[in-house]
């Protein structure tokens, strides 16, 4: 929370309401180096965030450690980590706008118009499985 709230609140300068009763329901992908929380992410099963989809959320990573891969590898591990846990299914996220090709280059796809969050621009994006879910 406190890694959560650094970046989205703080670094962002959006007030929003994080504790939104998901993170009791969800799997939570963590990174340390050493004793510190660099980044993070969690797991959400479908009918969580989403009906039929998995999805992932509240992706981030500690400012200082940016520019060194940790996002990419975190992602990757999400994505790995959805399958192991829910299956072979579609997932499903909501992503801050600037972030699309990020997203983009693990496969997921653009299935929303751009929206405001918070202030924020995002879109919903999509991995779709091979059995089109």
């Amino acid at each position: 929370m406190q890694l959560r709230n650094e970046v989205f609140v703080v670094e962002q300068h959006c007030i929003f309401q994080d504790a939104d009763n998901k993170d009791q329901r969800s799997d939570h992908l963590m990174c340390m180096y050493g004793e510190q929380l660099v980044a993070y992410a969690r797991l959400l099963a479908p009918g969580i965030s989403y009906n039929n989809e998995a999805s992932i959320g509240r992706v981030v990573s500690f400012p200082k450690m940016r520019k060194m891969g940790i996002g990419r590898e975190l992602m990757q591990r999400s994505i790995s980590m959805c399958y192991e846990l829910f299956g072979e299914i579609s997932i499903k996220i909501g992503a801050q706008l600037y972030l699309k090709k990020f997203y983009e280059s693990f496969g997921f796809t653009q299935c929303s118009d751009v929206y405001l969050e918070d202030d924020i621009q995002h879109i919903e994006m999509i991995i779709l499985t091979s059995k089109g879910n």
